[in-house]
């Protein structure tokens, strides 16, 4: 069983980043996007290195607003080897230490989500009217994804959303 290690992701991972997330786009699985779009929020991801120094799982942690945040792109091509577990956990921690209260996802793998106490939303009050005006300011997808909007719809038809209090 090959080993792995968690580092922040570099400016030279963006190609694997994005051969990762291929053949998930390519179901609808994951949202595509462009190359600058992957530079741009760089220093959100971590990615999981082998032995032999490729990425092989990554994500991202997208602070939304004081108390929210979302995990983007969480990806591995090591199913079942705890590459995915190992991330997630490396971005929850990372949520607490800059004050995030509540992390989002937006997935098809409740599951996994779940096993990680993740619950799904069973409405999406999960931010009150006040902020919910505010995050409408915002030109993220994930921000229009996590507040439905219908712009996006055609995009995550069939996901879950899910959250988790810190």
């Amino acid at each position: 069983m090959s080993s792995y290690k968690l580092r922040r992701a570099r400016t030279s991972d963006v190609a694997e980043i994005r051969r990762l997330v291929a053949p998930l786009a390519d179901r609808r699985v994951l949202l595509e996007k462009e190359a600058v779009a992957y530079f741009e929020s760089l220093q959100q991801f971590r990615v999981a290195e082998d032995d032999d120094g490729k990425v092989v799982g990554c994500g991202a942690l997208h602070v939304m607003w004081e108390d929210i945040a979302e995990v983007r792109t969480l990806v591995t091509n090591m199913p079942g080897a705890g590459v995915g577990h190992a991330l997630l956990e490396q971005l929850l921690e990372e949520a607490r230490d800059i004050g995030v209260k509540r992390v989002f996802c937006l997935t098809f793998e409740v599951e996994f989500f779940s096993r990680h106490g993740f619950e799904v939303m069973a409405n999406q009050a999960a931010v009150d009217p006040e902020v919910y005006s505010e995050l409408l300011r915002s030109t993220d997808e994930g921000v229009a994804e996590f507040l439905d909007l219908a712009r996006v719809k055609p995009n995550t038809l069939g996901n879950t959303r899910m959250i988790k209090t810190l």
